[in-house]
């Protein structure tokens, strides 16, 4: 059996955990905003293309023979 942690030991992990908590938060935040601030960019730009009118119609291209 293993025996029971001290209350030194106890409080060491509760701290630890606790400052893991917080790095976990705060990389959470970090990617949260860099998702927003790229959304947002792409959001612009697509606000931009469809302001500037609809795309020229595609063309196909002649396929080489052979395939």
């Amino acid at each position: 059996m293993t025996k029971p942690p001290t209350k030194a030991e106890r409080d060491a992990r509760k701290a630890f955990r606790q400052v893991d908590a917080k790095k976990a938060m705060t990389e959470h935040e970090i990617a949260q905003k860099a998702f927003s601030n790229n959304r947002e960019r792409l959001k612009a730009e697509r606000l931009v293309r469809e302001a500037a009118g609809p795309p020229p119609p595609k063309t196909k291209a002649p396929k080489a023979k052979g395939q």
